[in-house]
């Protein structure tokens, strides 16, 4: 069959589904703005689009997040009418992380194709979903619930082209309103179990030229950006209290400056730096020449660093799940977790790794230190972690499988089109 997959950041959460489509004899073509010309990549010709219109200046704050979905929709679109109509090309199945409103306007190109998306949240205000943070509340609290519900006009306008949708946990497809729910199969994008192993000769490399290793205490904290949404603030606040408790520990944090998620930082400034402003003088000099920050690491260095990390620290709002956390998880690490609710389902308590209040520092260096001082405990929890992951989460055995079967099911439903026509009983 002919498959076309959608996504901004190429290849995203279809990695490992779209070659396999492939290798499996699909025609698979990929629309995205990550590449400027034609190429093939693991046998799927990728095509670039690009936006060309800008976002308006004096558009009310609630739609600016809508329209940048607009914008990227109705430049999908016409690349998607160039493919049909110069390319000659007709998807059996679109596959589409609807995040970034690309899929918007597919159905209008080619109204019989089955459309699978990638769900990935639905914005709500009510607890634990919103107002999760008081340190951080709505500027505008009455308005709170409006704005998020325009947020999810993006959300709104694909649930009407979806045959069918997927998320990679029950956290965040729960998150969903029924009429999207009843669609959504939950299934991970999957951890290569047999790449992601520990490794007791690993080693890596810092900044400062120290090398360090299986032999050294290392203490590992990873986001993609630094900031409140992954717990970054409490982390910071228990650092000078951990870095005296471990007079030892090398403290490694990955992450960059900017923001993934959640309100931006104060003109100029970032949240990384607001909160090492906030810890520093708390730190001596020496015990600061032992917190190492990485910035984006390439992912060889990061899984050297998950096999490294005697101790790893993963914190988030309810929100969208880390793939850091399965990772570290199948390198047998040992883990100290936010009690969340998307963490909750992938940790439970004192089997998979510890929880602690979000937002505890002193529970956080506690639960660090009492593992740190527990070698058994570490090896306990660190191969019930691995197993946890090899069972339910593996890319080869448990997750393509599960994909590969909700593309087929996909395939197999009828038309749009003909359903539509189809008599009811």
């Amino acid at each position: 069959m002919n498959v076309l997959l959608i996504h901004q950041n190429f290849p995203g959460q279809f990695k490992h589904l779209g070659p396999v489509l492939a290798r499996m004899g699909h025609r698979v073509v990929a629309l995205t703005p990550k590449v400027k010309t034609r190429r093939s990549w693991n046998g799927i010709t990728l095509l670039p689009y690009a936006t060309t219109r800008t976002s308006s200046k004096d558009i009310h704050p609630w739609l600016a997040d809508f329209e940048t979905k607009l914008l990227r929709g109705e430049a999908c679109y016409e690349a998607a009418m160039a493919l049909r109509d110069k390319g000659g090309f007709t998807p059996d199945v679109i596959l589409a992380h609807h995040g970034w409103g690309e899929p918007m306007f597919l159905r209008d190109v080619w109204p019989q194709a089955r459309i699978g998306l990638y769900c990935e949240y639905y914005y709500r205000a009510d607890p634990p979903y919103g107002y999760f943070d008081p340190e951080f509340p709505p500027r505008a609290p009455l308005k709170e619930p409006l704005r998020l519900r325009m947020k999810n006009l993006n959300n709104l306008v694909h649930s009407d082209i979806a045959d069918a949708a997927l998320s990679p946990t029950k956290f965040q497809a729960d998150t969903f309103p029924p009429e999207w729910r009843d669609k959504i199969s939950v299934i991970h994008d999957g951890v290569n179990t047999d790449e992601m192993v520990p490794n007791p000769d690993a080693k890596l490399d810092l900044p400062d030229g120290t090398t360090v290793s299986r032999d050294d205490e290392v203490i590992t904290f990873v986001n993609r950006n630094l900031e409140p949404y992954r717990g970054y603030h409490t982390f910071m606040r228990a650092l000078p209290e951990l870095l005296k408790t471990r007079p030892s520990a090398q403290v490694v944090i990955v992450g960059a400056d900017g923001v993934s998620y959640g309100a931006k930082p104060p003109a100029g400034r970032t949240w990384k730096q607001i909160y090492i402003d906030e810890v520093r003088a708390q730190i001596s000099d020496a015990d600061w020449a032992r917190v190492h920050f990485l910035g984006h690491i390439p992912y060889d260095q990061f899984t050297s660093l998950l096999q490294v990390s005697r101790l790893h620290i993963y914190l988030t709002y309810p929100f969208v799940l880390s793939w850091s956390l399965l990772e570290t998880m199948s390198v047998q690490g040992a883990i100290i977790a936010s009690d969340t609710g998307p963490v909750r389902e992938l940790i439970e308590d004192d089997v998979t790794g510890r929880l602690i209040d979000f937002f505890d520092p002193k529970a956080l260096v506690a639960a660090a230190d009492t593992l740190l001082n527990d070698e058994a405990a570490r090896d306990r929890l660190g191969k019930a972690a691995r197993e946890h992951i090899r069972k339910y989460y593996d890319l080869r055995s448990v997750c393509l499988p599960q994909l590969l079967t909700w593309v087929t099911d996909l395939a197999q439903m009828p038309p749009r089109a003909e359903a539509e026509q189809a008599p009811t009983e």
